[in-house]
């Protein structure tokens, strides 16, 4: 059974053909070139010696105040998301690209990457939690869309996915999207995967979970034909079952993601803004994403254009 307890340690050993596919994802893209125990696969340790540095002065905003007045961020991230969010089994410690860009932005509120609590958040309880103050931010492979944008605010996007499918290994029944008809295909509720999902192969049966980590395991026990979501995820969890499981590797869509936040907080956005394009500019970002998705990747992709956008 698939449980984070059963993850390999061996990310290094990722085939070259899992490597391959995210190099050409990334270059869809506009691609350009801490704690004891061993990191199980999908996992890496958090960067150090970054060079972002605490910010000398802070914009007028309710939420910058309440942080700093408490003196941690409080992040809501995946806890299963291999590369991105994924808790070390042997520390504890939540680990990945999502989890580095919460400590760079730590590190610009407090001066150290230290200064932050992760509470595990699945995607359908992404704006429930940002809307009742459980969390400051989300960043948690979050999809800036326009219908999100009418329930919380979004700074970035700090990287652009795009959504694939993963399948069994000997599966040759797969190629495309349109090939989903007729399946049974597991997905994350109140996730995007879950309505592009239902645009694009309307006569797939949907089998709707909480976590990706269940999709997989519904996947690889024969219960579901295909797993669909963002081929970042989905090569995460490739690596961890590289001989069981494949990715189809045809992106149909483009997902670009953002730090979700309380809706109508101006000052907020524009520093989270700041904070991304500053580790856009000095290479912490390319530093955050070689320590993590970089493990899997080839190459390191360009950085996206922040999209200051008039709430």
């Amino acid at each position: 059974m698939f449980a984070r307890t059963r993850l390999s340690a061996r990310v290094s050993a990722v085939t070259v053909g899992l490597a391959a596919a995210i190099a050409l994802t990334l270059a869809a893209c506009g691609g350009s070139d801490p704690g004891p125990g061993a990191a199980p696969a999908g996992t890496a340790k958090a960067t150090s010696g970054y060079k972002m540095t605490q910010a000398t002065a802070f914009p007028a905003s309710a939420t910058l105040d309440r942080i700093r007045q408490r003196g941690e961020l409080i992040v809501g991230t995946k806890f299963d998301q291999p590369l991105f969010g994924l808790q070390n089994p042997t520390t504890g410690k939540i680990e990945g690209f999502d989890t580095e860009i919460a400590r760079l932005l730590s590190i610009r509120i407090f001066g150290s990457p230290d200064k932050v609590k992760f509470v595990e958040t699945v995607s359908k309880n992404r704006e429930p939690f940002i809307q009742q103050g459980k969390v400051d931010v989300v960043v948690a492979t979050y999809t800036i869309n326009d219908a999100r944008k009418k329930l919380v605010d979004f700074a970035g996007p700090y990287y652009t996915a795009g959504q694939d499918i993963m399948v069994k290994a000997g599966d040759t029944t797969v190629h495309g999207v349109t090939d989903l008809n007729g399946k049974k295909v597991c997905t994350v509720e109140g996730s995007t995967s879950e309505t592009n999902l239902r645009a694009k192969a309307p006569g797939a049966s949907v089998v709707l979970v909480d976590t990706y980590s269940s999709c997989a395991e519904q996947l690889l026990d024969g219960r579901v034909d295909a797993v669909t979501t963002d081929n970042v995820v989905l090569l995460g969890l490739v690596s961890q079952h590289k001989d069981a499981l494949k990715l189809v590797g045809t992106a149909f869509t483009s997902e670009p993601y953002g730090i979700g936040l309380i809706k109508g907080d101006d000052g907020f956005r524009a520093f989270l803004n700041d904070t991304l394009d500053e580790a856009y500019r000095n290479g912490d970002w390319a530093s955050a994403f070689r320590s993590t998705v970089g493990t899997v990747a080839t190459t390191v992709p360009a950085t996206p254009t922040i999209d200051r956008y008039v709430a």
